[in-house]
């Protein structure tokens, strides 16, 4: 259960990234008042995982998701361009990603 909070968090954290973007420097409300709600969202959601994760692990699995996540969404949704070797980063991302599950670092699960 941990291990899918933890994701949660990582997917609204790639929410609230983009609707950073779309809020333009906080100019627009709606996107504004769901950037901040997916913030609220994202950050309890992992302060939720972290009480039974070690703070790096759960804080680098956080951001690789919403790395990633921002990184996919932001090519879909902006068409914003992404070169083959910026692909092969966020592989590397993945990687090490599933590499830090792998590992079994959950505490008494």
């Amino acid at each position: 259960m941990t291990w899918i909070v933890l994701v949660f968090a990582g997917l609204l954290e790639t929410f609230w990234a983009i609707f950073l973007k779309k809020s333009e420097g906080f100019t627009r409300l709606p996107e504004s008042v769901l950037t901040i709600v997916g913030m609220i969202a994202s950050f309890y959601a992992l302060a939720w995982s972290i009480r039974r994760l070690p703070i790096g692990v759960g804080y680098a699995v956080w951001t690789g998701i919403g790395i990633v996540g921002t990184c996919l969404c932001s090519c879909w949704l902006e068409h914003e361009p992404m070169h083959w070797k910026q692909v092969g980063c966020i592989i590397l991302i993945l990687i090490g990603i599933v590499g830090l599950k792998l590992c079994g670092t959950e505490h008494g699960a």
